[in-house]
């Protein structure tokens, strides 16, 4: 076949197609489908009685051919439906598959076909070739060396040995299907795993045209296609038995039933992951997605630990702060006269009215805050470098170590291959393959990128109509609550303000925003990828991934940017203010008089926390409701009469963006926790309570609500490795600029250093010191407040200035309300903390990286231990596959080539001197 494909300069999937259409690998034909689409009577005689056989089963009706793969079909009047299916279920039998069909009668409804399909061990033996897929060949005989120390203490947290380890451990190598007695094959029909079996059919019906020989139409090819027009409803490999209870079958090996007993229970959430059952159930790509999420989990206890901490500290120090006390005292900030905060609709105001909010802003703006950010940017650091070692050693174990070059070149995308319609020889392969126009390609790419930016133009005119809605309803507010009707509520009247139900507000508004634009983006992003035409499935995960990603970066995080590094900053002065667009008389936010980290802390809590119960909701509790509806009349059946097709038909689909979505999820978590931590130590503890639950939902919703996956191998998280680095490099800078900018840390650190009154450092004085005096007869008239709007304690006659949070000089200043000294030596002391904070984290984060090797050194080793046993192992095998034939033509009298006989001669003198 080697041979062929280098004459006619051919790839070997086309190869094989072209096989499929002439007939099966083996050459002979098929034999299992005869009996169930023949004439009418050969089908009665071949039904199953029902009360003398269960149909809870994964075999054919002989008991010993397994399922692989089940079609769905309902029967309708269409011709060319009819027809597609003939044709495509022709070709398959020429491809060597077997089929068997459930007849409508025998089904649920009285409508649906089931189309059975099996793989015998020709079939594959030879696209296990193709796929260059690693089957055992011998025991591992090198030692175990991972004994975890006091590993007792972690008993209690391990599963049985039988459910993480379900196979011995083996050196593999790429499976040679003219070498079958070098592998390990005890029984053919159970050496290939399920997951294997199910890929393999699946890669066969991915490629499988259905229509006539003599009217080759690559368009008219693949399972895909044939779901989305309709002429098949469904098309899914089946779980091994129902999940509660194992299968009465004692040739069926149960897993789901495993599955669901040690791992996809929320009771268990303590226990270990059983990662090879589920690699070995569900393929290695979902099995690499568990093993993240699990270790993302460990990592972030010892993050929610520190943060837990810091709060504490923050609570702790509660009644200590001077700030605070200054604030809340009667005789300094109740004599405090504050600017209004709106124009018109907002009066006067005391200091001591904030009291509650500064108390709040405590909790999480103070020293820890910065000790806190700096500890972030080390352990995200570790969290990836431990996941590159966690990453590699999984390689090694799941023999992946070399696989990213064979996907990338075996795995094309079939409708890639269907729309190419140019080809070119491939320099490295000496193949042809299909080609893309780069013309085309570039069109297809502008258009996708002005899409892109499209949408996220929409976002940023949300997040716009967002702010021009605080503005409005904060004005409002202050109107209507400057009596404190509020206060006449028990327990909460009192924290109740405008500026907390402003933020709360515009808060849940921004996150039904953000779930808007999510939920209609996503058609979008999948459609204009798909226009894209990606030429492999790892190029069209990346390319999805980034659209994306880029998106919801934008959608989750446009606000918490405005409140964290645009909110208050650009407010102006009393005699000065700005306005937003400078046309509108909407006068630019100020931040809460307890500061802008409050908000923040606010809108991250409200969007964060909105998201994981909103994406719990989703993921469980939808498909649930949705598979309780359609097998309504199915679970009063016995199991004889439902049959195992029938109850993963009424599970929904796990559809190819289904982990996707989850990864997608875990990295907008993590998102928050990294860019915004500085604001709200506790997110990590958020984080990891959620992910704790995460974890066994995922797992319960997939081994007991969906449908069986396709298997498909990925030796890393793909695209997301680096979209995390990105993250991690960012959060630096983002947590930085909230410390400096957004905290009232730097400006503290700066009074008790260089501002503080007399010659020992202390902190007294410092509210008086931060708030500048302006003359209230300078106020416009656009920003005086309407008559009725100040309180009553407010006299005119006797109250001539107000103060507001800046630093500029007073009135009767030669500099009157430009900026102080000071605010320039804030300034300075800000920028200078973001040069050092940045320095300090980089240096530690690339040191720790250059530490900390990406393989660990014992994998290394055993990589190429196994490497050189395969070779040596080759080797041996070869010649004494040489030495039989030799020895069985000198028998026969046959002339024996004299190169072939010096070769055989060198290497028995070789292993003799050895």
């Amino acid at each position: 076949m080697a041979g062929m494909t280098r004459r006619t300069g051919k790839s070997k999937e086309e190869t094989l197609i072209e096989m499929s259409e002439a007939g099966s690998p083996s050459g002979e034909e098929n034999n299992g489908y005869h009996s169930t689409l023949d004439s009418g009577s050969q089908h009665d005689d071949a039904k199953v009685d029902k009360q003398q056989q269960s149909k809870d089963s994964v075999y054919f009706r002989d008991g010993k051919r397994r399922i692989d793969f089940v079609l769905s079909y309902v029967e309708d009047k269409d011709d060319r439906k009819q027809e597609r299916r003939k044709l495509y279920e022709a070709n398959m039998q020429k491809a060597g598959l077997e089929l068997e069909l459930e007849d409508k009668s025998e089904s649920e409804d009285g409508k649906t076909f089931f189309l059975k399909i099996h793989a015998p061990w020709e079939v594959l033996a030879t696209y296990a070739d193709v796929l260059k897929i690693k089957v055992p060949f011998k025991v591992n005989d090198i030692p175990e060396n991972r004994e975890i120390p006091v590993g007792w203490l972690f008993t209690p947290l391990r599963l049985p040995d039988h459910v993480m380890h379900p196979d011995p451990d083996y050196f593999t190598s790429s499976f040679d299907s003219n070498k079958h007695d070098f592998f390990l094959i005890e029984d053919k029909e159970t050496f290939f795993p399920n997951s294997t079996r199910n890929r393999i059919v699946y890669y066969i019906l991915s490629r499988c045209p259905y229509n006539k020989e003599d009217r080759l139409n690559k368009d008219k090819r693949g399972i895909k296609r044939l779901l989305n027009n309709g002429t098949y409803t469904s098309a899914f490999p089946l779980h091994d038995c129902r999940y509660w209870v194992k299968s009465r079958d004692p040739n069926c090996e149960s897993e789901r039933y495993s599955l669901y007993r040690y791992w996809a229970r929320f009771f268990r959430f303590y226990k270990e992951q059983p990662l090879n059952l589920v690699r070995k159930y569900y393929g290695e790509k979902i099995g690499i997605y568990f093993a993240w999420l699990g270790f993302y989990t460990e990592m972030l206890f010892y993050a929610a630990v520190v943060g837990l901490i810091c709060f504490i500290y923050g609570v702790a120090t509660y009644d200590n702060t001077v700030w605070t006390k200054e604030i809340c005292d009667k005789d300094i900030g109740g004599e405090i006269v504050m600017c209004p905060l709106c124009d018109k609709k907002c009066g006067f105001w005391k200091l001591n009215s904030t009291c509650n909010s500064t108390w709040q802003s405590h909790l999480f703006d103070n020293t820890a805050t910065v000790f806190f950010a700096i500890f972030m940017g080390i352990w995200v650091t570790l969290f990836l470098e431990f996941w590159k070692r966690r990453q590699a050693r999984l390689g090694y174990e799941w023999d992946l170590v070399d696989f990213e070059e064979e996907q990338q070149r075996l795995q094309l995308r079939p409708e890639y291959e269907t729309k190419c319609t140019s080809r070119r020889l491939n320099r490295v392969t000496q193949e042809m393959e299909p080609y893309f126009p780069v013309t085309s390609k570039c069109a297809r790419l502008c258009l996708s990128g002005a899409t892109v930016l499209f949408w996220i133009s929409l976002i940023i005119a949300s997040i716009i109509g967002v702010i021009a809605y605080r503005l409005a309803v904060f004005a409002a507010l202050a109107s209507v609550m400057k009596d404190s009707p509020t206060n006449k509520l028990e327990l909460v009247g009192s924290l109740i303000t405008p500026q907390l139900a402003t933020s709360v507000t515009a808060s849940c508004i921004n996150f039904v925003i953000i779930m808007l634009l999510n939920f209609l983006y996503e058609r979008v992003a999948i459609w204009i990828t798909d226009m894209e035409v990606p030429k492999t499935h790892v190029e069209y995960e990346n390319k999805l991934t980034v659209k994306m990603f880029l998106f919801q970066f934008v959608n989750y995080y446009s606000s918490c940017f405005y409140v964290a590094f645009f909110k208050g900053k650009f407010v102006g002065y009393p005699g000065k203010y700005t306005y937003m667009f400078h046309i509108s008389n909407l006068r630019n936010e100020e931040c809460d008089p307890g500061g802008c980290l409050i908000e923040l802390t606010t809108q991250l809590v409200i969007v964060m926390t909105g998201k994981q119960v909103w994406g719990n909701i989703q993921e469980a509790l939808l498909p649930w409701l949705k598979n309780w509806w359609s097998s309504r009349n199915a679970r009063s059946h016995p199991e004889s009469l439902y049959s195992r097709w029938e109850q993963d038909y009424d599970l929904q689909n796990f559809s190819q963006f289904g982990l996707f979505y989850e990864y997608l999820e875990m990295v907008i978590q993590f998102g928050f926790i990294t860019l915004f931590v500085a604001s709200f130590p506790l997110a990590p503890l958020l984080a990891l309570m959620n992910n704790i639950l995460e974890v066994r939902v995922d797992a319960w919703k997939l081994t007991t609500q969906f449908r069986r996956p396709v298997a498909a191998k990925a030796h890393s998280i793909g695209a997301w490795d680096e979209i995390l680095n990105l993250i991690a490099v960012f959060s630096v800078v983002t947590n930085a600029f909230i410390v400096a900018f957004t905290s009232d840390m730097i400006p503290r650190l700066v009074y008790f250093y260089a501002y503080h009154p007399g010659t020992e450092l202390t902190m007294q004085g410092y509210v008086n010191n931060s708030l500048s005096v302006f003359k209230i007869s300078q106020i416009s008239t656009e920003s005086t407040p309407d008559p009725g709007e100040n309180p009553a304690w407010f006299n005119s006659s006797v109250i001539t200035t107000c103060r507001y949070r800046d630093y500029r000089y007073p009135p009767g200043h030669e500099h009157e309300y430009s900026h102080t000294m000071q605010f320039w030596h804030i300034l300075a002391a800000k920028m200078a903390f973001i040069i050092i904070m940045e320095h300090v984290v980089f240096v530690v984060k690339f040191f720790v990286a250059w530490l900390i090797p990406d393989v660990p050194s014992d994998v290394q080793a055993r990589v190429k231990r196994e490497r050189y046993l395969v070779q040596e192992y080759l080797h041996n095998y070869e010649v004494d596959k040489l030495k039989k034939q030799l020895n069985q033509k000198g028998e026969e009298g046959q002339c024996i080539c004299p190169e072939i006989a010096a070769t055989v001669k060198h290497e028995v003198l070789s292993e003799c001197l050895t």
